[in-house]
C-alpha cells in the first residue's frame, strides 16, 4: 500500500494524467481546469463523501518519469521495495528493476493497492476491504488450481508506507465500518485483522506530521523545476488533515513560545488566515469554484470545506488513537527511517507563517 501521492491519479473521462506525470506538457495545478482535475470538489450543504470527481486511480507509482523539453528522466519510486518483496516470493504481475525481473507465471502472491490518496482515509479503509476480499478469492482460486487444494484459509500481510500504514491500520480495527455521522467513535471489532497476519509499516507517521501543516499552509513544490502547488487546492483534500499532529505533543507554539491547545480548531486556521480560510487564496478559489462571482462566497464555502475536514480529521486521529486490545497472531513492525532528523515543532511568526 503506497503512501501519499503514491498512486498515479487519471481523469476517467479524458485520460488526463492528474497525477503521475510531471514536467512539459503536464497538468499543471495553477491553471484553471488544471487545479479543478488535481483539487477535489468543495461546496456547502454536502458531506465529504458526496463531493466526488471523475480522477480515479490507475496503480502504484513504482516509476515516475519527469519530462523537460523532451527530454525524460526516470526516477524510481517503489520499484525496489517490490522487487525485493518479489525475492522473497511476494510476486506481482509487473516488471520491475528495469524489466530485468520476470516472474513468469508466478505472480500470484502479491498485489499493489492503489487508491486516491487524496480523499478521506476511511473511504480508501472500505475499498482496501473490498480489494484484499476480492484477491482473498482469487488467490485460494489459484491454490485450488495450481495444487488441489479448496477453501485454504489465506491470510494477507500487508507492507504499507506512509499514509499507506494509516489506512492499513484502520481497516485493521474497524474493517468497512464508517466513522459514526454524530461525531462518537466506532467500536473496534478488528474485522480486517481476520484476513491479516501481519503489517509492517515503513515510515508511517502514526502520531502525525508538521509537515502536513506546512504544506496546508503554504503549499507544496514537489522540486525545483515542478509547478508549487497551492494551499487552498490541498486544502480540498481530506487525507492530508489526518496527517496533522497531535495535540498531546504539544507540536503548535505562538509567538510567544507557548503551546497551541488545539491544532483541530477552525477558529485557529481563520485567525492566521491558514489554507482555505487564506483571503490570499481567492485566486486559486477563483479557479476552483468558477461559477461563483462573489469573494465572500467563495470564503464562505471554502471555510465551510475547511471546518468539514478539520471534524474529521480530530474524529480519525482519536479513533486511531483509542486504546484496544490487539487479537492474537496479529503482528505490527514499524520501520522508522534511516536516522533522518524530521521536524517535531512549528511556531505561529508573527506574519501567520510557520
Amino acid at each position: 500500500i503506497p503512501g501519499l501521492l503514491g498512486s498515479k491519479l487519471v481523469d476517467s473521462d479524458s485520460e488526463t494524467i492528474v497525477w503521475g506525470a510531471f514536467g512539459t506538457g503536464t497538468l499543471n495545478p495553477n491553471k484553471p481546469e488544471d487545479a479543478r482535475l488535481f483539487g477535489l470538489p468543495i461546496n456547502t450543504g454536502k458531506n465529504l463523501y458526496e463531493l466526488t470527481d471523475r480522477v480515479k486511480p490507475a496503480g502504484t507509482l513504482d516509476r515516475v518519469v519527469v519530462n523537460f523539453g523532451g527530454y525524460p528522466i526516470e526516477q524510481n519510486v517503489y520499484a525496489y521495495i517490490l522487487g525485493v518483496l518479489g525475492v522473497g516470493g511476494y510476486r506481482d504481475e509487473q516488471r520491475h528493476d528495469a524489466g530485468q525481473v520476470d516472474w513468469g507465471n508466478d505472480h500470484f502472491t502479491c498485489f499493489q493497492f492503489a487508491y486516491d490518496w487524496r480523499r478521506d482515509l476511511v473511504e480508501s479503509a472500505k475499498r482496501l476491504d473490498l480489494f484484499i476480499k476480492e484477491k482473498k478469492r482469487y488467490v485460494q482460486d489459484q491454490i485450488a488450481q495450481r495444487f488441489g487444494i479448496k477453501d485454504r484459509d489465506v491470510r494477507f500481510d500487508i507492507v504499507a508506507h506512509s499514509m499507506g500504514g494509516l489506512v492499513a491500520r484502520y481497516y485493521l480495527r474497524y474493517g468497512a465500518q464508517d466513522l459514526p455521522p454524530d461525531g462518537s467513535l466506532p467500536e473496534p471489532t478488528w474485522a480486517g485483522a481476520r484476513n491479516v497476519d501481519n503489517l509492517i509499516m515503513v515510515g508511517t507517521p502514526n502520531a502525525g506530521s508538521i509537515q502536513a501543516l506546512q504544506v496546508l499552509v503554504e503549499g507544496f513544490k514537489p522540486a525545483v523545476l515542478l509547478p508549487r502547488y497551492p494551499a487552498a487546492v490541498l486544502g480540498t483534500m481530506p487525507a492530508v488533515y489526518t496527517l496533522l499532529p497531535r495535540n498531546r505533543h504539544h507540536p503548535l507554539l505562538d509567538a510567544g513560545n507557548q503551546p497551541v491547545e488545539d491544532i483541530y480548531d477552525p477558529a485557529l486556521w481563520i485567525k492566521h488566515r491558514w489554507g482555505l480560510a487564506n483571503p490570499a487564496q481567492d485566486t486559486v478559489l477563483q479557479m476552483l469554484l468558477p461559477d461563483s462571482a462573489d469573494g465572500a462566497q467563495r470564503q464562505k464555502i471554502a471555510v465551510d470545506h475547511l471546518k468539514k475536514c478539520l471534524r474529521r480529521a480530530r474524529q480519525f486521529s482519536k479513533a486511531m488513537d483509542r486504546p484496544a486490545q490487539t487479537p492474537a497472531g496479529l503482528k505490527y513492525y514499524l520501520v522508522v527511517g534511516d536516522s533522518e532528523d524530521t521536524d517535531k515543532t512549528a511556531r505561529i511568526n508573527s506574519d501567520n507563517s510557520i
